[in-house]
C-alpha cells in the first residue's frame, strides 16, 4: 500500500477526544489484502449500528480513529432524527481508493464485519462503490446498499434530501424555496455532489463547482455551465449558499470567517470542527443546515428497501426531509440557539424514550 504513516502516537479509544462511550471499538489487519481498518460501533440502543465503510489515505492512525469515533457518533443521531430502528456506527479502511482497493480487500473485511455478528451493519460511503459493497457480501449478511437488499447506490436518495433541506433553508432565509438564480457552491463532486448539482441546475441555480479531481470539475462545468473554483476556495466566493460534499472539518475557525454564503447546507459528514464553529456561525447570520440531518437520504434508502422495491417508501420519507429541517430551523430561531444543538436534542430525545 501507498500510504505512508506519520510516526505521531495513537491514543487508545478511551483516551481519544471524541470517544463519547462507544460500545465496540474494532481494529481490523488482514496481511494479505493489506486491509487496516477501523469499525466503531457508537450506540445500539434503537438498533443494530448502521453506518458507511468509508476508505481514505489517512496521513496517519490517529487521523483515522478521529474520523470512525466521530462518524459514528453521527450517525446514532442521524438515524435517531430520521425516526429509524438503528443504531451509529462507521467503518474507516485507511487506504487509497483509487490506487489500493482490490475486491480481495473488500473481502477481507466483509470477513470483519460478520465477525461482530450483526451489531454493525455496513454500507457505501467515500471511496467505496457499489461493486465494493457486492464484494463485501460475499463474506457477511450485515451490508446494505447491494443488489440483494433492496435499491442499490444509497447516493441519489443522499442528493435528494441534501437538495430539499436546502430548499428548506432557503425559504427560512429568503423566503421561498424557488433557487433560480441562486449561486450555490457545490464543493465536492463525487456521486452526492455530482446528483446534487444536477437537482440544482434543473430548479435553475446558478452553480459554482469544485473538487480535487479535475475530471469531475470539467464534466461539472459542461453538464450544468457552472464556474469552477479551487476547492480550498469554494467557501469564499460570493455565492447564497456552500454545499460542502466532501471530507469534514471544512467548518473551522478560519473558514467560518470566509464564508460568502447565507447559508451552509450540504452533504458532507462532521462539517463543524468544533462546536465553537457552530456558534460562530450563527453569530455571522449565516444559518447551518445539522449535516447528520440534511444527509440523511442515504441511509433512509438503506434502511428502508426491500429486495427488489421499497422506492416508494424511501422517497416519501427522503422529501420528508424538509420538514424536519423546517423544524429545526423554527425551534433554533424561537430558542435563539444554533441549529445542530436543536438537532442533537431531537435525536436525544428519541434515544432517551427508547433508554
Amino acid at each position: 500500500m501507498n500510504v505512508q504513516f506519520s510516526k505521531s502516537p495513537v491514543p487508545t479509544a478511551f483516551e481519544h477526544d471524541e470517544f463519547d462511550d462507544h460500545e465496540n471499538v474494532v481494529f481490523a489487519r488482514d496481511r494479505e489484502s493489506d486491509l487496516t481498518a477501523i469499525i466503531a460501533v457508537h450506540d445500539t440502543t434503537l438498533g443494530p449500528a448502521l453506518g458507511g465503510c468509508r476508505i481514505w489515505p489517512y496521513p496517519s492512525k490517529a487521523e483515522a480513529l478521529t474520523d470512525a469515533l466521530r462518524l459514528s457518533r453521527g450517525m446514532t443521531y442521524k438515524n435517531a432524527l430520521a425516526g429509524l430502528d438503528l443504531g451509529g456506527g462507521k467503518a474507516v479502511i485507511i487506504a487509497d481508493p483509487r490506487k489500493d482497493k482490490t475486491p480481495e480487500m473488500m473481502k477481507a473485511f466483509g470477513t470483519h464485519v460478520e465477525r461482530l455478528s450483526g451489531t454493525y451493519i455496513t454500507a457505501e460511503d467515500v471511496g467505496v462503490s457499489p461493486e465494493d459493497m457486492e464484494a463485501v457480501a460475499e463474506k457477511t449478511r450485515h451490508v446494505r446498499g447491494t443488489r440483494a437488499t433492496g435499491l442499490g447506490d444509497p447516493s441519489p436518495f443522499t442528493a435528494l434530501g441534501v437538495f430539499e433541506g436546502l430548499k428548506a433553508a432557503a425559504r427560512h432565509v429568503f423566503g421561498s424555496t424557488d433557487l433560480t438564480g441562486k449561486r450555490v457552491s457545490v464543493q465536492g463532486l463525487g456521486h452526492v455532489g455530482f446528483d446534487l448539482c444536477k437537482h440544482l441546475h434543473e430548479a435553475g441555480a446558478s452553480l459554482i463547482v469544485s473538487d480535487i479531481h479535475e475530471p469531475a470539475v470539467e464534466r461539472a462545468v459542461s453538464c450544468f455551465d457552472a464556474t469552477a473554483v479551487e476547492p480550498e476556495d469554494a467557501h469564499r466566493v460570493d455565492a447564497d449558499i456552500f454545499a460542502p460534499c466532501a471530507l469534514g472539518g471544512v467548518l473551522n475557525a478560519q473558514t467560518v470567517l470566509e464564508i460568502g454564503a447565507k447559508i451552509v447546507a450540504g452533504a458532507s459528514n462532521n462539517q463543524l470542527q468544533t462546536p465553537e464553529d457552530g456558534v460562530a456561525l450563527k453569530k455571522r447570520g449565516i444559518l447551518y443546515a445539522p449535516d447528520y440531518a440534511i444527509n440523511a437520504g442515504g441511509v433512509i434508502s438503506i434502511a428502508l428497501a426491500t429486495p427488489g422495491g421499497g422506492e416508494q417508501a424511501v422517497r416519501a420519507k427522503t422529501l420528508a426531509i424538509a420538514d424536519t429541517m423546517s423544524a429545526i430551523f423554527s425551534r433554533a430561531e424561537e430558542a435563539n440557539r444554533p441549529p445542530e444543538q436543536i438537532a442533537d436534542e431531537i435525536a436525544e430525545e428519541r434515544l432517551n424514550r427508547r433508554r
